[in-house]
């Protein structure tokens, strides 16, 4: 089987097609994500990539977001009609709003289609199956996905929680890289690492998403032997696993 992954991010949606059998390297397409971005536009956007990869018997789209059996609860980036960090739009949090993307993907590309939080289809590259996993993805903003056993936990929004006056997602997104410089953030990342190991009490770590690649191997150290940096494209194989997973 091969599954065409879409992994739509706040800057930048990629795609790939993944099959079975393990590849090298990953052949991803990547594309700036345009705003205004009602739902419309999204699915016409994944559609037009769509068309330029090989063909695949199932399609994965990881979504920024609270997403439930395919549908949209909320998005943080999608609403902001000049990108992260602007302000909303009320017409398009109405629009967003308990949008069945997977439906609507799946009618545009004639395929079976699923969707979920992105970090969830990040996670689900990584965990090994036993013990309680977790994902974390730097990106735009903050990602937060659970793996139990193998299985995957109720998304929490964990990005939207409170921390120093602020929110997770603030603390180490984008905006705030740009503002301090790579080492001020790598240190703000160590202080969230440290405040959620007595919440979340996990076996492993896995830090992954596009800023990932920021930390050296003094910082990973640091960061502790149960904590593994990951790459932002192996972590769109999640979504060929997650089918496997169900």
């Amino acid at each position: 089987m091969r599954t065409m992954v879409f992994d739509c991010g706040g800057t930048a949606l990629k795609a790939a097609v993944i099959g079975d059998r393990a590849e090298p390297s990953l052949q991803t397409v990547r594309i700036p994500t345009p705003y205004p971005l009602p739902p419309e536009r999204l699915v016409g956007t994944l559609l037009e990539v769509a068309r330029t990869l090989p063909s695949a018997d199932r399609v994965t789209v990881g979504f920024p977001g609270m997403v439930r059996d395919g549908i949209v609860l909320n998005t943080p980036h999608y609403i902001n009609p000049k990108g992260p960090g602007t302000a909303a739009d009320p017409q398009l949090v109405q629009a967003w709003r308990r949008f069945d993307v997977a439906a609507a993907v799946g009618r545009a590309v004639e395929l079976p289609t699923m969707a979920l939080n992105d970090a969830d289809m990040h996670g689900a590259a990584f965990a090994r199956g036993d013990g309680l996993e977790l994902t974390i993805t730097l990106g735009t903003g903050l990602g937060f996905a659970i793996y139990h056993n193998g299985e995957l936990m109720p998304h929490l929004e964990m990005s939207q929680a409170p921390f120093r006056f602020t929110t997770y997602d603030y603390y180490i997104s984008d905006r705030a890289l740009s503002r301090i410089g790579p080492r001020r953030w790598v240190r703000r990342v160590g202080r969230v690492l440290d405040a959620l190991r007595p919440v979340v009490v996990w076996d492993r770590l896995f830090l992954g998403g596009g800023n990932a690649r920021l930390f050296g191997a003094d910082d990973v150290s640091r960061f502790g032997s149960d904590v593994t940096v990951v790459t932002n494209l192996d972590g769109m194989r999640g979504g060929h696993r997650v089918w496997e997973r169900g």
